[in-house]
């Protein structure tokens, strides 16, 4: 039987279309929310005859991350890819996103060199050349994302006129169309072309502004819900998890609960002496005000140390855990050169920024600001439309990473 290796894991060739979606911000409590309400038939029924689990995501439970590590098989310290920013040794700010970045050959790539059809659909455009990393785009594998659907051209996307195929205009980037386009897209591909593999990779406005319950929520969860029930009915294991979840970063009163780390240690140590970076920002901060629960400190001028800083701010109301380098690379398998001298990670409520100068808050006033980036957004949903076999059940018990989800959904479904 042809087989695929990478990262120590061996894949074997899909008897049927393989669709893995990551619901960008899907919270368990989304899930909950919807199975409760009865708005979810078809995900309901995956849990019912097929598989469910909670599983461990990636920290920081950040997007680029979590969306590396599925579709490699593997944590960021064989990828690469730990957040959207990190220091050179320059002490530059290089953004994350650059295909040039990622360490790893992604499971898509491998599969089409071995003949297979792939598929890879984003909703932001900042992913899809990571995802699409080394994919032969002249033998019928398309990746392109929903933001830039209009722009598509065979020799870039390996698809052209994709507004008409999938029957949407371009969708807004603030808006559950973002994501709906890229799962209607998905639902057109397989339809047309049967490709062996598809990867959909949401976005996540709908949950930065708003809860599990909200109308505007349901609504989403709804649609994406149909959505998953059509790839079922064209033939596909479906799969579904998530990059992290989401929690409400607000006080009582409704503004964000921010620690603005920046501010602190220039007190403490002085202006220049340290530099915080949050891993979070891209350029989409409407979503959340470049605000997460992941921080990074660098020492820049010779005053602070690692110890010297977890000592300020690890008693700091909001603060769950300090850690230098080498804890922050051994708890959550993390690549030593790109990470800082010292990680801050928030807890459930709390959001950590920069200075409060480099965050524009405005276009937050509408709603409770939503956040993610800790550990506390690190549980995310694993959910397969058909049953997981005996091994891969008592192999879940034990342990289970949301990036083993195309192990589960090509290995362990009984093809």
């Amino acid at each position: 039987m042809k087989t695929i290796e990478l990262n120590g894991v061996t894949y074997r060739w899909p008897a049927q279309p393989v669709a893995v979606v990551c619901i960008d911000g899907g919270d368990p409590a989304y899930i909950e929310q919807g199975l409760q309400d009865g708005i979810l038939p078809n995900v309901a029924r995956f849990i019912r005859d097929g598989f469910s689990a909670i599983a461990d995501g990636t920290v920081p439970s950040f997007t680029c991350p979590n969306n590396m590590s599925l579709i490699t098989g593997a944590p960021p310290a064989v990828h690469g890819i730990s957040g959207n920013f990190y220091l050179n040794e320059q002490g530059e700010a290089v953004v994350m996103t650059g295909p040039e970045l990622l360490r790893s050959r992604t499971i898509l790539a491998a599969f089409a060199d071995a003949g297979a059809r792939v598929v890879s659909i984003t909703a932001k455009d900042k992913l899809r050349k990571q995802l699409g990393k080394d994919l032969d785009l002249t033998r019928g594998n398309v990746s392109f994302s929903s933001e830039y659907a209009s722009r598509c051209s065979l020799a870039e996307n390996g698809i052209e006129n994709v507004p008409e195929l999938v029957g949407m205009p371009q969708p807004d980037m603030y808006s559950m169309d973002l994501s709906l386009f890229v799962l209607e897209a998905g639902i057109k591909l397989l339809e047309r072309d049967r490709p062996d593999l598809l990867f959909l990779s949401l976005t996540d406005y709908i949950q930065h502004k708003h809860a599990p319950g909200d109308p505007v929520a349901n609504e989403f969860y709804r649609r994406i819900d149909d959505c998953f029930g059509r790839l079922a009915v064209l033939g596909a294991v479906v799969a579904l998890t998530a990059d992290h979840g989401m929690n409400d970063k607000s006080t009582a009163a409704g503004r964000p609960n921010v620690i603005f780390l920046q501010d602190i240690l220039d007190e403490e140590f002085g202006l220049g002496d340290t530099r915080v970076i949050c891993p979070i920002t891209d350029a989409f901060v409407r979503h959340h005000g470049a605000l997460g629960g992941f921080v990074r400190v660098w020492c820049r001028g010779g005053h602070a140390t690692p110890e010297t800083i977890i000592d300020r701010v690890k008693s700091l109301p909001g603060i769950a855990l300090a850690l230098t380098k080498d804890e922050v690379c051994r708890q959550f398998d993390l690549p030593p050169d790109r990470e800082g001298d010292v990680a801050v990670i928030g807890d459930i409520g709390t959001v950590i920024g920069a200075a409060a100068a480099d965050h524009d808050l405005s276009n937050l006033a509408d709603a409770r600001l939503r956040s993610h980036g800790a550990i506390t957004e690190a549980r995310v949903p694993f959910i397969l439309s058909r049953p997981a076999s005996a091994d891969f059940c008592q192999r879940a018990a034990r342990s289970l990473h949301s990036y083993q989800i195309f192990d589960y959904a090509i290995n362990s479904t009984g093809q």
